[in-house]
């Protein structure tokens, strides 16, 4: 057993790179911190909603409590958009390649171009800002028709109407 805690203490000696880093890791090791290895990822989670992730993190544990020191780079992590991401991925993978669309069927282009005439009407915008318009049409993208009926629609609520554009 003194064997392991030798040989553990010298892989982490080399991988300690700074003089502070092999001081604090020797430190460690004087109050009965023990590697624990296998862990491949920590996730840490904090009261207001951000959540932080290690990845091939460095763990100790004390042998007296559960208590777990964890050495390595914290990455701000959020798990909707990494989740986003691998569904995409996967999407990727199992979507058939595109089919061309024969000669004889309607391109969908037919349908913009009606949607574009429509946005390019002038509109009534009495009782609306012309700032709030413009920051309506540039968070949402979308035409000044649009945003102009979005703010109507929701009694000038800039939050409300581009959240309804989404």
């Amino acid at each position: 057993m003194a064997d392991a805690h030798s040989e553990a203490a010298l892989n982490m000696a080399m991988k300690a790179g700074s003089k502070t880093e092999k001081k604090a890791r020797k430190a460690m090791e004087k109050q009965g911190l023990e590697p624990f290895p296998g862990i491949t990822r920590v996730t840490m989670r904090r009261a207001r909603g951000g959540i932080f992730s290690i990845n091939n993190p460095e763990v100790f544990k004390s042998s007296t409590s559960d208590t777990y020191i964890v050495f390595g780079e914290a990455k701000n992590d959020d798990a909707a958009s990494r989740a986003q991401m691998e569904a995409l991925q996967q999407m990727a993978m199992q979507a058939p390649p595109p089919q061309q669309p024969a000669a004889s069927e309607p391109t969908p282009a037919a349908a913009p171009a009606a949607e574009s005439k429509e946005d390019d009407e002038p509109v009534d915008a009495t009782g609306v800002s012309e700032d709030d318009i413009n920051m309506v049409m540039k968070q949402a993208n979308v035409s000044r028709s649009k945003a102009v009926k979005a703010l109507k629609e929701n009694d000038n609520d800039l939050v409300e109407a581009i959240m309804n554009l989404m």
